[in-house]
């Protein structure tokens, strides 16, 4: 059983019904293998489904509002969409400025979508705990390869920092986060390894939770082995025939570009998915030895990306963004 980090009560409102594979399925029901979180102190996706899809139950989040389509950027000729989960009102009908967080859906890097009902639920989810989402569309392989993706990523979060939309969504520029799983995780991750200098400006980020991300693109032994397709994903959005041959795995690699300067990480990765477990593990491992704080979190089982998101750790990235965003 997923045990809980520590035990909180969650409001489980109205709930939507979503045909997803049986993978997804147990950890939506809080099932999820049957070891707990490990939590070190802190100190400084391609998994394709082969079960029958069933029926999940999605919590909802009444009082969230949900502006579709933003558009954020202009790249190969088409528009680069965004959609914006503001959290309830406060009482006093002026909530100030609040933190952000930029969603990264997953797909291999070839496929999802802002409006996979996984990742419109993550969107509501943290935009109920106070956060301004921005839950992104990204352009996609084969048709695009490395490094559109992370030049998308980077375009929004610059978006967001506009003085017109500061303004418009009430956003402290000081205090924007980045989330993601699979491949979002490895998008979110290298937003928040690749640069130096103020995490505050530009398109730098202040804290960043990943589950389930490729860090090392590179065919690394110490980062363990990966699946044969899995690596043809992988040379596919490289632009390759083989990846850890290709010359833009090290740059489309996290691992590659960690320096004090990071933000703080929230790893989350499941024992024995498709990702290696020994990813998260060398890629926490160097964030700490560069003093980046870093807080890992391993559940037993295969479960992979958002398919990790039960009670427990949504309590815990909700726990660390609300720490580390304020």
């Amino acid at each position: 059983m997923f045990l809980p980090i520590r035990r909180e009560r969650h409001r489980w409102m109205r709930a939507r019904l979503v045909a997803v594979p049986m993978l997804f399925a147990l950890a939506a029901v809080g099932c999820a293998g049957s070891g707990g979180v490990q939590r070190p102190p802190v100190t400084g996706a391609a998994a394709e489904a082969v079960a029958e899809p069933v029926l999940v139950e999605l919590p909802s989040y009444p009082g969230v509002t949900v502006l579709e389509d933003e558009q954020y950027a202009t790249a190969g000729g088409e528009p680069l969409l965004l959609d914006v989960c503001l959290p309830p009102e406060a009482p006093d009908g002026s909530p100030g400025l609040r933190a952000a967080v930029v969603s990264i859906h997953g797909g291999s890097w070839s496929r999802g979508d802002k409006t996979d009902p996984h990742w419109r639920n993550v969107c509501e989810w943290l935009a109920s705990d106070g956060f301004v989402v921005f839950s992104i569309n990204y352009r996609l392989a084969p048709e695009w390869t490395f490094p559109a993706q992370p030049d998308d990523v980077r375009s929004a979060v610059a978006w967001i920092r506009e003085p017109e939309q500061l303004r418009a969504f009430s956003v402290d520029p000081a205090r924007i986060g980045a989330f993601g799983g699979s491949a979002g995780g490895n998008l979110a991750a290298l937003l928040g390894t690749e640069g130096t200098g103020p995490l505050t400006e530009g398109t730098r980020v202040a804290a960043v939770a990943e589950l389930s991300g490729p860090a090392d693109l590179t065919g690394s032994a110490a980062s363990g082995p990966v699946a044969a397709d899995f690596a043809r994903v992988q040379a596919s959005y490289l632009g390759c025939l083989e990846a850890p041959s290709c010359d833009a795995a090290e740059p489309a690699s996290p691992l590659s570009w960690i320096d004090p300067t990071d933000p703080p990480f929230f790893i989350g990765h499941a024992a024995n998915e498709r990702i290696p477990l020994a990813q998260s593990r060398t890629f926490a491992a160097a964030l700490e030895a560069a003093g980046v704080p870093v807080q890992l979190a391993v559940v037993d089982g295969m479960l992979h990306s958002v398919a990790l998101l039960n009670e427990p750790m949504r309590v815990a990235i909700r726990d660390f963004f609300l720490r580390e965003l304020g």
